[in-house]
């Protein structure tokens, strides 16, 4: 099964990110190279800030188009991570062991549909 893993933005979306220490930054490379090394890992990426995304809002036929930044920004997500795995329960372990010392994260199953 493949599932998606959304790491939320938080409180601080749209300021400038503070780097991370070089030994955080060994650590989650360490552990991502966990994740490829165990054939988990299909895509990952860091999103751009909203302020510079775009919503399209369906209404029938009208199409809106909104301008970032975006309000509630500790629902937007920042990032993402695409996972195979045997099931959620497989996921869930593997980000346990994530080095991460705060924020959400989310685990969403991919729908599968045959032909597709």
């Amino acid at each position: 099964m493949r599932v998606l893993v959304l790491a939320k933005e938080g409180e601080r979306s749209e300021g400038p990110a503070t780097p991370p220490t070089p030994e955080a930054m060994a650590e989650f490379q360490k552990y991502n190279e966990e994740l490829v090394k165990a054939g988990v890992v299909v895509g990952a990426g860091r999103l751009y800030p909203s302020s510079q995304g775009k919503r399209l809002r369906f209404d029938g036929k009208k199409r809106t188009v909104i301008d970032g930044p975006f309000p509630e920004s500790k629902e937007l997500v920042g990032g993402y991570w695409l996972w195979q795995v045997r099931s959620i329960d497989e996921a869930i372990e593997w980000l346990k062991r994530s080095p991460f010392d705060g924020g959400t994260y989310e685990i969403r199953q991919v729908l599968e549909m045959d032909g597709m």
